[in-house]
């Protein structure tokens, strides 16, 4: 199992940039792909991007691509996600997520983090 907890969210203007974390505990976190995703008032929580285990394939929303990097430092137990250009339609809880399978983690993860609140003002 894996246990995870996001921070670095807050209130930005439009155009800034925010990094989030997702740290982790538990066992064998470098052996998880990791996903992002986020869920704004009213609507449905939405993928933004994932990474496998090592980092060294990522997948992205085509809303973010360009904008939005997906890391990870397994030494840490740490995933990142830095957004820049950030748009007022960005404003969401972001979630990070877990999966033993990569291709798993984009659709339907096993683990999920409580959330950070990101907020884009115009």
């Amino acid at each position: 199992q894996v246990q995870l907890a996001e921070s670095g969210g807050g209130l930005v203007q439009g155009g800034g940039s925010l990094r989030l974390s997702c740290a982790a505990s538990g066992r064998n976190f470098s052996r998880y792909a990791i996903g992002w995703f986020r869920q704004a008032p009213g609507q449905a929580r939405e993928f933004v991007a994932a990474s496998d285990w090592s980092g060294g394939s990522t997948y992205y929303a085509d809303s973010v691509k360009g904008r939005f990097t997906i890391s990870r430092d397994n030494a840490k137990n740490t995933v990142y996600l830095q957004m820049n250009s950030l748009k007022p339609e960005d404003t969401a809880v972001y979630y990070c997520a877990a999966d033993s399978l990569y291709g798993d983690v984009v659709s339907h993860p096993d683990y999920w983090g409580q959330g950070t609140q990101v907020t884009i003002s115009s």
